[in-house]
């Protein structure tokens, strides 16, 4: 048997002792949500940035997004800002997370000024 390939004790001992990840932890939900908002901005242009859409108890509110975090066990926080440039927050439990991403006009008009993404955040968190 070929011995470089072959795991060591101490290798396998180290795989078996990492704890599993529980994937209905707010962490989880957040990683799986960064990785479709980067699919998802590799397809905008230099005009657009990375909205939501949501539609609850008969109301639509639509944002871009500045950014999103977590709170384990249970909740994740979106920022943004409305069109009308209003400062947004929204905190809701992982099981009620339901939004459409939408490509909305950037934010800011300048033309000189690039869209916000937010995708990239993903390996600085």
């Amino acid at each position: 048997m070929d011995m470089i390939n072959k795991p060591t004790e101490t290798a396998k001992s180290a795989v078996m002792q990492q704890p599993e990840v529980d994937q209905n932890l707010a962490s989880e939900f957040h990683k799986r949500i960064m990785e479709m908002i980067l699919d998802f901005e590799e397809e905008l242009d230099e005009e657009h940035e990375i909205g939501v859409k949501l539609v609850n108890f008969g109301q639509t509110v639509q944002f871009n997004i500045t950014g999103i975090g977590y709170y384990n066990p249970s909740l994740i926080h979106f920022h943004g800002q409305t069109e009308q440039g209003n400062r947004i927050e929204l905190v809701q439990h992982v099981s009620q997370i339901s939004f459409l991403l939408m490509a909305m006009k950037k934010a800011d008009p300048d033309p000189e000024v690039p869209p916000k993404r937010i995708g990239f955040m993903k390996d600085e968190e």
